[in-house]
């Protein structure tokens, strides 16, 4: 019983330190390429100052609250979709040599995740600068973006690593996403309109439930379906 238990912790020990590589990798490559990253950031801007430019009276709180979220799905469509379409045949070669799968996997959506925070805390911060404040809880919407971050990474990745088989790759990463984001968008928007009216943090816990929830089921399908994926 403790031989397995050691051999379990050992594979675990492996690939963290495997996805730890491949998330500074990732980190690095960013760096260099800081053009793919900046028009991305010019997309959020040019986005919110046309919305600015439309709506230069006040706006209500649900057309905030949903405009808000209809431009990190947009945002995340850019960001994310470059994951696996950015790697050469030759570096996916190399990388099936030397790492698992699962660590390839969980890299990209860590990666993506942190992505994607970072991107909603500078959309938020020039949407309130341009269009206004009108959230009454900024905590549950912290949450609410950190969920959403982290859901639009997960569920975006897994498809870009399908999507990435085609010659169509970021149309039909869209297309497949779709089913998925819809259900995960609504809950999110139902979540963060609770922090713009500033209500009790009871009648967001099912909704924060039902994310984590979705996003846990995303995340164990890419375990399981992205080495099918891999050996292809």
């Amino acid at each position: 019983m403790g031989k397995y238990r050691k051999r379990g912790g050992g594979y675990l020990c492996r690939m963290w330190q495997q996805v730890r590589t491949l998330f500074l990798k990732e980190f690095q490559l960013e760096l260099r390429n800081r053009y793919a990253l900046n028009g991305i950031l010019l997309y959020v801007v040019s986005t919110v100052f046309v919305c600015y430019l439309s709506f230069k009276q006040v706006v209500s709180a649900p057309v905030w609250n949903a405009l808000f979220w209809v431009i990190m799905l947009f945002a995340a469509l850019n960001a994310v979709g470059r994951s696996f379409i950015q790697e050469s045949r030759g570096r996916m070669l190399y990388f099936y040599t030397v790492i698992g799968p699962q660590a390839f996997v969980l890299a990209k959506m860590l990666y993506n995740a942190l992505l994607m925070a970072v991107i909603g805390v500078l959309a938020y911060m020039i949407y309130v600068w341009w269009v206004g404040d009108m959230v009454q809880d900024h905590t549950l919407f912290v949450i609410a973006l950190v969920l959403g971050s982290t859901g639009f990474a997960s569920i975006l990745t897994l498809m870009s690593a399908i999507a990435a088989k085609t010659e169509n790759n970021l149309s039909l990463m869209a297309i497949l996403s779709f089913p998925v984001q819809l259900p995960f968008l609504l809950t999110l928007i139902k979540l963060s309109k609770n922090a713009v009216d500033g209500l009790d943090w009871s009648i967001s816990y099912p909704l924060i439930g039902v994310l984590l929830l979705l996003e846990v089921i995303i995340i164990t399908l890419s375990l399981l379906l992205f080495p099918y994926l891999w050996r292809d």
